[in-house]
This record gives C-alpha cells, structure tokens and sequence, in this order.
C-alpha cells in the first residue's frame, strides 16, 4: 500500500510519518519511510542541487526534471520492490507537489506536468494522500520558531505558497484519495486521524 503526505513546509508531515511508521510497525506492518526529492544514492544527489540557496539560476523546467528525476529513480528502486513485497510504503511527498509547487506555484503547464508525472512513476498512483493544510501565515511563524535558515525552495516567498496551497486544495477536489487534515491540531490529535483512516483502508491482515 502507498500512502503519502503532502502540504506546505512546516506542515508536520515528517512528524506524522513517524508516527504512523511507529504504530503501523507495532501492529507487526512492515513499513518504510521515503521521502522526496531524495531517498536513493541518485535522489540524495538531486535533492542538494535542489535545495541548494546558491542555485538561484536554476530555470523552472530545470527545477522540474529534477524532481522528476529523483522520482523516477525512487519508483524503481525502492517503491516497487517494496509494494511488491507486501510493505505499507509511506512517502513524504509524490507527484503532488510536483503539480502544486512547479504546476500551481511556478505556472508550468499543468498538462504537461501531468504527463511528466505519470511517466516518472509509471502511472504509480497513491491509495491513500493525506494533505496537512496550514494557513500561509503559519509557515513563517514554524520557521522563526525553528531558527533555520530557508532552504531555496522555502524561500519562495508567501504569494508563492498561497498558490500552493489553492492548488493543493483543487486537486483534493478531484482526488478521491485525499484526506485534507487541519495541521493546526495538536500532533497527536493528528496522528489519531491519520491513523483511523489508514486502519480502514489497510488490506485486513491474514
């Protein structure tokens, strides 16, 4: 089963993987936890490039293909012997950040980015997206309180991210898949959300 978390940075969605992996892995699960850009030799690669803040002539189609790549690498690598051999697979972002962010926030076609999407996962679709909505206000109060510096996608600035966050919620509209969770809640109360819908989705184990 493949289950992803999607939203805006410092939403909580690293947390809530956690926690989902803890549980699920007690109740005898075999899980793994992937995240993206990154999660193979290749992707961590990509990842950097990505993230790096001295980038900052990276075109948008370049930006892109990069993603794509790291995914496409993570699909074959480990997504799909992992779903093969029977694991619950849990990935801190897929393909809909590509729409959101490179689709929705950077303006790239979203035809386009459509059939880029599907041909880097092979037409790899979730069961289960859980997308951790957080008001836009709310991002740079985490950051302040984090005492990090912004990495080259956190640093996009607060219209970028509105248009984020309208295009995630447009494609839970469409999406039956989509569980939209209010990331204002305390962790916990979150997590026992998640889990609920994960414990009813999940194959019953024999």
């Amino acid at each position: 089963m493949l289950i992803t978390f999607e939203g805006l940075d410092y939403s909580g969605k690293s947390t809530q993987v956690r926690l989902l992996s803890d549980r699920l892995t007690l109740q005898d699960h075999h899980v793994i936890i992937l995240r993206e850009p990154g999660g193979t030799e290749i992707g961590e690669k990509i990842r950097k490039m990505l993230l790096d803040r001295t980038n900052t002539g990276m075109s948008e189609a370049s930006e892109l293909f990069l993603f794509s790549a790291s995914r496409s690498q993570l699909i074959q690598e480990v997504v799909l012997p992992a779903l093969e051999g029977g694991m619950v697979v849990l990935c801190d972002r897929y393909y809909d950040s590509t729409t959101a962010y490179q689709g929705y926030g950077r303006g790239i076609d979203l035809d386009v980015i459509q059939t880029i999407n599907r041909y880097a996962t092979g037409g790899l679709v979730p069961d289960l997206t859980f997308f951790l909505d957080i008001p836009i206000r709310e991002i740079e109060k985490r950051i302040s309180a984090a005492k990090t510096n912004k990495d080259r996608m956190e640093s996009n600035g607060m219209e970028f991210y509105e248009r984020v966050r309208e295009g995630y919620l447009q494609i839970a509209k469409n999406e039956s898949r989509y569980r939209i969770i209010s990331g204002l809640q305390p962790i916990d109360d979150m997590h026992e959300l998640i889990y609920q819908q994960v414990t009813e989705a999940l194959p019953t184990k024999r």
